[in-house]
């Protein structure tokens, strides 16, 4: 790390960069999943899966740029490998091509593992009075839980 100075020690931005890079793999890992289903799914349900999974791997793109922009304002190096993601997600991959329904339940499982990924990240951010990656982090917390029940509406 360099001389910065912008109020938080040095101990409590590795903290909160450990913890955004892996909300950061849990974002990437969980767009490109989006985005495979959005290539392969079939079925009754095509066209309106089809077109939301798009809207969710869209946003999930910008998402990742923003946590990686986050971690490098704390001046650490963001991870940005499949290798370095599969380490620090704890989102599961998916082999194969589920069903549209078992597409919507894994997507589900994901939000919901990324909110949880928020919820850590939020509380180091909030001890280290951090406002700017807590705005993040809040902020992406909340469109994981919208999506969260836009896609349990569907089950």
């Amino acid at each position: 790390m360099s001389n910065i100075n912008i109020g938080i020690n040095e101990q409590d931005r590795e903290v909160i960069a450990q913890g955004l890079k892996c909300l950061l793999a849990d974002s990437y890992t969980l767009y490109l999943q989006t985005h495979n289903f959005h290539w392969n799914v079939t079925g009754a349900q095509f066209r309106e899966l089809h077109l939301m999974f798009e809207e969710h791997y869209t946003e999930l793109a910008l998402a990742v740029d923003d946590i990686a922009e986050r971690i490098r304002t704390l001046d650490v190096a963001a991870p940005g490998t499949y290798k370095e993601f599969a380490k620090l997600s704890s989102i599961q991959e998916v082999d194969g091509v589920p069903t549209g329904k078992e597409m919507v339940k894994i997507l589900l499982t994901g939000h919901e593992a990324v909110v949880k990924t928020c919820r850590k990240v939020l509380s180091s951010a909030q001890k280290a009075d951090d406002e700017s990656t807590a705005a993040l982090v809040s902020d992406r917390m909340r469109i994981h839980e919208k999506t969260a029940w836009m896609l349990r509406a569907l089950g």
